[in-house]
């Protein structure tokens, strides 16, 4: 969903409560002309404003992003008995365990974390994993799949855009989820994530990229525009003042959903120093 049709939701909801733009602005303490402007969709609220925003509106986030049909979509492919994006770990893992090998044991954040099984893989090499996902399915699926490796891992459903990490990680990780992120909301989003990192510690992520060349993966179709691709070398922009230890662009073949589709895919592991 683009940021008009983010306005015209908050538009809508606001004359089914019979509010004015003047007596929403009031009850979030902003200006009726920040409201005016996310509902002509010239702005858009800011992360920290959306919770409040929901309340207000007697709605939810994902409502207002139209996250639902997403949210949909991800449970549908989690509630099979194989697992979706099967059981090896995802390659950055390997590149993490390299620059923090588990010698003590370090505090990994895994956002959108799916199934589960890169949180799992942390947690076997001796990691202290906490991750979470907006799929109830998918949660299920990881913590069964940690019982069965015997290892013990923090899973939690959550929707990014309510959850705000508390104190801080060795560790931040996500990979092919931060597409959700409109593009207003990526800095906010990365200075958060910087912020909650331990000096030393590390953020490794991974977003998918656009290319004029390379046609939209068939698993996205009926999403209603709401994978967002990155601009090639954005992600790594937001870190321009932390070392990088990998920092890579590459186009890669994938069998997700079982049709075979290309990828081009954008790759950060930077440092708080």
């Amino acid at each position: 969903m683009d940021g008009l049709k983010i306005g015209e939701v908050i538009g809508k909801r606001r004359r089914e409560l019979g509010l004015t733009q003047n007596q929403l602005a009031q009850r979030l303490n902003i200006s009726f002309q920040a409201v005016s402007k996310w509902e002509n969709g010239t702005a858009y609220p800011d992360v920290a404003t959306l919770p409040n925003l929901a309340a207000v509106l007697n709605t939810t986030i994902d409502s207002l992003l139209g996250y639902s049909g997403i949210v949909t979509d991800y449970d549908s492919r989690y509630r099979t008995e194989e697992y979706y994006w099967g059981l090896k770990p995802n390659r950055i893992c390997y590149d993490i365990m390299k620059l923090l090998p588990p010698v003590k044991p370090y505090r990994v954040l895994d956002i959108g974390c799916g199934e589960g099984k890169d949180a799992v893989f942390f947690a076997k090499c001796g990691y202290w994993v906490t991750a979470f996902d907006i799929s109830g399915p998918g949660i299920e699926k990881a913590k069964k799949l940690a019982e069965h490796n015997q290892t013990n891992v923090n899973f939690f459903q959550a929707d990014i855009f309510d959850f705000r990490p508390e104190g801080e990680f060795d560790i931040i990780f996500s990979s092919g989820m931060f597409h959700f992120i409109p593009e207003t909301q990526r800095e906010e989003l990365c200075s958060s994530l910087k912020n909650h990192t331990a000096t030393g510690g590390i953020n490794a992520l991974n977003v998918f990229v656009r290319k004029p060349f390379i046609a939209r993966a068939p698993d996205s179709a009926g999403d209603g525009g709401q994978r967002r691709p990155w601009r090639s070398g954005e992600l790594f922009g937001y870190y321009h003042d932390w070392l990088f230890h990998i920092c890579r662009e590459e186009i890669f073949d994938c069998m997700s959903g079982g049709t075979p589709h290309k990828h081009c895919m954008d790759t950060l592991i930077a440092q708080k120093i």
